[in-house]
């Protein structure tokens, strides 16, 4: 038995073979807190019976189902990949570096179609019996990764998927030895791409990646539920960095309107020779909406500056993960 609370909840994903369809779970996520649900639409009966003065639950009908809801969780140095590519599109298989142990994903931006995840929930009763529920063709609509002064990396991942199964078998939940990275680790670049220099100053760092969709093709032959979602509009890349006024870099940028390559890291411990645990986004353009400084009493300058994350004309938005996983 398990622990009856959220102590003994789990959270177990899988890349499926086709949108909707069920493959039993192969990564755990050791996550802080989610909202997965199924979303339902009703339809009742209007019609008038002689001395009826409620509605008649028999003529109560479902009329479509959903899944929405979000997954946050620490980001950590193992066990991501899948989320990594079911945000950013592209198939990806971890290169081995070298004849080392370290293994490096590179999630480019990419169309997401035949993209979507498999995620089983376990919810604990109170008497530790454990509840299934199994949501179908999930797909990654948005992530949020941030990271501030001495705190952890965290992303919010939200899905839109397809239905919930309830009738699956439970997954026996296994972890490996992860570790989250961390502000320690956190590094912020910016520059001409492939030559960014660090900035100094930077005290927390947040970054968006919105996947537009159009989640609404409910059709008819399809017993109330959709079809895998489309890509409609483009991916909207935002964020903002909160920073000391030790420079005038990101305010010279705000105020040209210039662009500028930023790369946003993580580097932890060396895995095999050179290669460190890591994780980084890296934007070959962006761009500063707002933010240029203000003074606000005695105390050091502060500016946060956001920006939107743009296309050079050449290089593409780029998630890169080193670890020991083989796959993903």
């Amino acid at each position: 038995m398990a622990i009856g609370s959220g102590l003994g909840a789990q959270l177990g994903i899988a890349a499926e073979s086709s949108y909707g369809t069920f493959v039993a779970s192969s990564k755990f996520l050791e996550f802080t807190k989610e909202s997965l649900a199924l979303k339902k639409t009703t339809g009742q009966s209007a019609g008038v019976a002689a001395g009826r003065m409620l509605p008649l639950s028999s003529r109560r009908v479902i009329t479509r189902k959903e899944v929405q809801g979000s997954i946050d969780l620490e980001v950590a140095n193992k066990g991501m990949g899948l989320l990594f590519q079911s945000l950013m599109g592209t198939s990806v298989t971890p290169v081995q570096q070298v004849a080392t142990t370290a293994y490096l994903q590179t999630h480019t931006l990419a169309d997401t179609a035949g993209k979507s995840l498999c995620i089983q929930k376990g919810v604990p009763l109170t008497t530790g019996v454990v509840t299934d529920k199994t949501f179908l063709g999930c797909k990654v609509v948005s992530a949020e990764f941030s990271c501030e002064v001495g705190g952890m990396l965290t992303a919010t991942f939200e899905f839109d998927g397809k239905d919930c199964d309830e009738t699956q078998t439970l997954a026996v939940a296994s972890y490996s030895n992860m570790s989250p990275f961390n502000f320690s680790q956190m590094g912020l670049k910016t520059g001409t791409y492939n030559s960014e220099t660090a900035l100094d100053g930077i005290r927390k760092v947040s970054c968006k990646i919105e996947r537009k969709m159009d989640v609404d093709r409910f059709y008819a032959n399809q017993s109330a539920l959709k079809k895998e979602p489309i890509s409609n509009d483009l991916v909207a890349i935002t964020g903002s960095i909160e920073t000391d006024y030790t420079g005038t870099t990101l305010d010279d940028l705000h105020t040209s309107d210039g662009a500028t390559s930023m790369v946003w890291e993580f580097l932890g411990p060396i895995i095999a020779s050179t290669y460190a645990e890591t994780f980084r986004i890296r934007l070959p353009a962006i761009k500063l909406d707002e933010g240029p400084p203000v003074i606000d009493g005695f105390g050091v300058v502060k500016p946060t500056f956001s920006y939107t994350g743009l296309y050079d004309g050449t290089n593409l938005p780029v998630i890169e993960y080193m670890s020991t996983d083989v796959t993903l």
